[in-house]
């Protein structure tokens, strides 16, 4: 078994105080909640602000997708459901549908099934192109193999840390 916080050779990592100025070859030491909240932080705040220019939420585009996503209609449950473990708060995403059925983006039928109306649809398409060109800037110099690595390891990351929670 190989030790925690150790490399496949088995040699153990020392863990360093989080260094914004650490060089590459500091790199590994580094602890990854520092780096992997900073990325978080700094990858939503700028979504979030080019977002607001033209006053749209980042929950809002995630329950546009979510009620385009499906062959079937969700309802307000399914969606709120769904999407209230990514949001900021228990109560954000329930809101946003509000926001988006007084906007006239969504529409709930008999049934009480949403779906989007002509102008949510219009405004889905444009967010997905602007997230589209947002997501291009951020990846700037980045693989699509790259990112998929580090996904990777941010997975194999969340796992040992479940895992160790766990036990």
């Amino acid at each position: 078994m190989t030790p925690p916080n150790s490399d496949t050779s088995g040699t153990t990592t020392d863990q360093a105080p989080a260094d914004p100025a650490a060089t590459d070859d500091m790199l590994a030491s580094q602890p990854i909640g520092y780096w992997s909240g900073l990325a978080h932080d700094t990858v939503t705040r700028h979504l979030r602000d080019v977002l607001a220019r033209i006053d749209v939420t980042q929950p809002q585009y995630w329950v546009l997708n979510r009620v385009n996503s499906g062959a079937t209609k969700p309802s307000r449950e399914e969606v709120v459901g769904q999407l209230t473990p990514i949001a900021d708060g228990p109560y954000d995403i329930a809101r946003v549908v509000d926001q988006l059925l007084h906007r006239g983006w969504l529409e709930a039928d008999d049934e009480q099934r949403l779906r989007l109306t002509d102008t949510g649809e219009a405004a889905r398409a444009r967010l997905r192109e602007m997230m589209t060109e947002l997501r291009a800037v951020v990846h700037k110099g980045i693989s699509d193999e790259e990112y998929v690595a580090a996904l990777k390891v941010l997975r194999a990351i969340i796992a040992n840390a479940q895992s160790a929670s766990a036990s």
